[in-house]
């Protein structure tokens, strides 16, 4: 549920909090009927005992609101890309308020937004940081010439990539600016690394994962450098840290 339907949710309990207290008042001021029972003039025990459950329910949807807002979010994995690692229908739980006090880490499994048009955000594990060399050669991820060990890849990728001449070349050929979110020169701290607030995000699932090796760089914030959302807002939303449904899948992410 996003934040604007939880809000909605709770001001339909309040609307609704708010018509039993209004019946309640009515009927209390109301004066008793001639020769009858004088109880007839107070609140039911079904009303008080509703608004007692109405209060608890909107107390307990604001917190969320409020945890929702700043602190986590839950995820759906609509698609298998960071398979099989998450699973299609998996549900997770991401830390929005840690990346507003520390640097994302190699490794970190993300959600962000895209610098390509969506409705959603994207999941991805982050395998490159600013200042790092990457390159993938003959299926191996190299990151500063240490080659990765990556237990957790589908399979893996079937592409030659490196970051070099101040851009992504993907089997030889350079991304294009138009079409991904390469920065101009002049944001590159050097011709063969990460350009610093940029970083290089790869699905598990890597021959079946839309990610950096087809539209660049992801950027922690700012607005995108270059393609399709370039001028458009750029962020990193969380931390993906638990995986929680289904129960038989529960376990910590890494």
């Amino acid at each position: 549920m996003s934040p604007i339907q939880l809000l909605g949710l709770i001001a339909i309990l309040a609307l609704i909090r708010m018509v039993l207290t209004l019946r309640t008042r009515r009927r209390t001021a109301a004066p008793a009927p001639a020769g009858g029972d004088a109880t007839t003039a107070t609140a039911t025990p079904a009303y008080v005992v509703l608004k007692e459950y109405l209060d608890a329910f909107i107390v307990a949807g604001l917190v969320a609101l409020l945890l929702i807002t700043f602190v986590v979010r839950t995820f759906f994995i609509p698609t298998g890309s960071m398979e099989p690692t998450l699973q299609i229908h998996d549900v997770l739980l991401a830390n929005e308020f840690e990346y507003r006090f520390t640097k994302p880490h190699d490794g970190d499994i993300i959600v962000f937004l895209p610098p390509i048009p969506t409705a959603d955000d994207f999941i991805k594990r982050l395998i490159g940081s600013p200042g790092e060399r990457l390159r993938v050669h003959s299926g191996i991820v190299y990151r500063n010439s240490v080659a990765l060990v990556e237990p957790y890849i589908a399979a893996k990728p079937a592409y030659e990539l490196e970051i070099k001449n101040y851009g992504i070349y993907v089997d030889g050929t350079r991304l294009e600016p138009e079409q991904s979110n390469i920065p101009p020169r002049d944001k590159w701290q050097a011709p063969d690394r990460i350009p610093e607030g940029c970083y290089f995000m790869m699905g598990d699932n890597r021959n079946d994962s839309e990610d950096s090796h087809i539209w660049g760089f992801a950027q922690t914030g700012g607005t995108f450098y270059a393609g399709p959302e370039k001028g458009k807002n750029a962020g990193f939303t969380g931390h993906a840290f638990l995986l929680f449904w289904p129960p038989g899948r529960l376990r910590i992410l890494k």
